[in-house]
């Protein structure tokens, strides 16, 4: 029984891989429509929500199975309910991708903004916490989900800036304020992943750890030895 369980446990660590693996896929294309102005393509990553929402349920379904038949205790119990959360984020994730998708497709009806320009960066700067924090999961890592937790600063950043462009263009009237508003709501959704990608990195450190640092980033971090990046500059933003 107790060779049965640690197959499944394995299986189980595969389908929560496989199914990031898919998100993250999701959200580059949600990106590439944005930036192409590819309606066909953002419609394709709409569509295909449904197979992700599926998956999240046949991971949880499989998740509450072997809680109840093996009820498991300390590591197996932590890795379980890690992997419960886990797959919600992951399935939150997947449906912010849908919502860039949905930008994407505004965004071919308007005429183009500079600050489009600005999204892949902040793209780049997501998947490089998405892949991050699932080669922590890999690794069993602590410092490595404690670098994404770091991470999500720069992320935020990102969108504070965007908002003060944003902001400062809308007000001065130089671009249309409907392509504006979408590049900002792509950007708030990047930072929403950010968030999600911490949640799961925290989650981690929990399942690594058995501690839970939930609200205690900064303490996470000072044992951690993880330093906290920022994007800020000073003055205005730029145009």
């Amino acid at each position: 029984m107790a060779l049965l369980f640690l197959r499944e446990i394995e299986t189980l660590k595969e389908r929560v891989l496989r199914l990031s693996v898919e998100v993250e896929d999701r959200l580059h294309l949600a990106l590439k429509a944005v930036a192409e102005r590819d309606v066909v393509l953002a419609q394709k990553v709409m569509a295909g929500d449904a197979e992700i929402d599926a998956r999240e349920v046949a991971i949880e379904e499989e998740c509450l199975k072997l809680l109840a038949l093996h009820q498991p205790v300390a590591s197996d119990l932590r890795f379980l309910i890690v992997a419960l959360k886990v797959n919600n984020d992951l399935e939150r994730m997947g449906d912010l991708a849908v919502n860039i998708a949905d930008r994407a497709r505004l965004l071919a009806r308007v005429p183009a903004s500079s600050l489009e320009l600005q999204i892949p960066r902040m793209g780049a700067a997501v998947a490089a916490m998405i892949r991050q924090v699932f080669q922590a999961f890999m690794r069993h890592d602590a410092r490595l989900a404690a670098e994404v937790i770091a991470s999500d600063d720069v992320v935020d950043d990102m969108n504070r800036e965007m908002i003060a462009r944003v902001v400062d263009r809308v007000r001065r009237g130089d671009e249309a304020a409907e392509a504006l508003l979408l590049l900002l709501g792509v950007s708030r959704e990047l930072e929403r992943v950010g968030d999600h990608a911490t949640n799961i990195a925290e989650d981690l450190i929990y399942m690594f750890e058995g501690e839970i640092v939930r609200h205690h980033k900064d303490e996470i971090l000072r044992i951690s030895g993880v330093p906290r990046p920022s994007s800020r500059t000073s003055g205005p933003p730029p145009a």
